[in-house]
């Protein structure tokens, strides 16, 4: 790999696991529902290569097109889509696919997004409140904040973020909101800081805040309870589909539907507690420490 894919590539989470339990043969059909930077993407494709075909979707342009580079390096047909994965239906019949070999989610935010101030989705980088996946179209953070009262603020950090302090939060942040305005992700981050005590958490005090907006601007449990409601109709019998999620209203969405379709005989599940990344892979990839990867089986 050149240095132009290193620098692309941001470390996909538990690999070997994400292959091992797709169980891959060459020739068959894929569909990676969040392509990223190409870092599962690429290890699938090598794996199904030279006769098998790749279907990538992913909401954020900017990305997908860093990403088609790379992977056209790889002698594997491939397809990509700039679409929401709960658009499945629609990307297949695009693609000329009707029921595919095995799915793999990555519900993470690539590293691509967090690295980059612009994106607006660091609360350790000096940018504009944006957190958008895809920028062609949708609220920004900013302008979310600037239209919820505090209660419904406050009940936003509570749903989505699991946040303790939401209350204390969503008054000091509306306070400055009408005093100065809030525009940038540093300013936003600072206010969290002075607002809650820090105690003895790892965790950055705007940890939760900034995931539970990042959540609702992308309308992200909405597309995962859309997309589990369908994937099923486009896998193969013996077709296995790979979810990684990173905090808990995810991974429980994903855990009641893997549940719910094999008391209906449609799965089997091959996970029965979420895999976690080992003691090496968190050391050297600090990111991936809240990472759960949950399989289930086409019956």
């Amino acid at each position: 790999m050149d240095d132009t894919a290193n620098n692309l590539l941001h470390k996909p989470v538990m690999v070997e696991e994400v292959l091992d339990y797709l169980n891959l043969q060459s020739g068959q059909i894929v569909l990676d529902c969040t392509v990223g930077s190409g870092g599962h993407t690429s290890k699938i494709m090598n794996r199904i290569k030279p006769s098998g075909f790749l279907i990538g979707i992913d909401k954020d342009l900017e990305i997908l097109q860093m990403a088609k580079q790379y992977l056209s390096k790889i002698e594997c047909p491939f397809k990509l889509y700039h679409a929401d994965y709960s658009d499945i239906d629609e990307v297949l019949r695009q693609a000329g696919v009707e029921k595919v070999n095995g799915v793999v989610l990555d519900l993470g935010v690539s590293s691509l997004q967090l690295d980059r101030a612009e994106r607006g989705f660091s609360f350790t980088k000096e940018g504009p409140l944006d957190m958008r996946m895809n920028r062609a179209y949708g609220v920004t953070a900013k302008d979310l904040i600037k239209k919820l009262s505090e209660r419904e603020l406050e009940e936003l950090l509570k749903k989505y973020g699991e946040e303790r302090w939401s209350r204390r939060i969503a008054r000091a942040v509306l306070k400055e909101e009408r005093k100065v305005g809030i525009t940038s992700t540093r300013q936003l981050a600072v206010l969290i800081e002075r607002s809650v005590p820090r105690g003895k958490s790892k965790i950055h005090p705007a940890t939760r805040v900034f995931q539970a907006l990042r959540i609702v601007v992308n309308r992200e449990l909405k597309s995962l309870e859309v997309f589990l409601n369908k994937i099923h109709d486009y896998m193969m019998i013996g077709a296995r589909i790979v979810i990684i999620s990173f905090h808990s209203l995810e991974d429980r969405i994903v855990k009641n539907k893997f549940i719910e379709r094999a008391n209906q005989s449609v799965f089997k599940i091959l996970t029965k507690k979420p895999i976690r990344p080992g003691d090496a892979e968190m050391k050297e990839n600090i990111r991936c420490r809240s990472a759960k990867l949950r399989v289930a089986e086409r019956i």
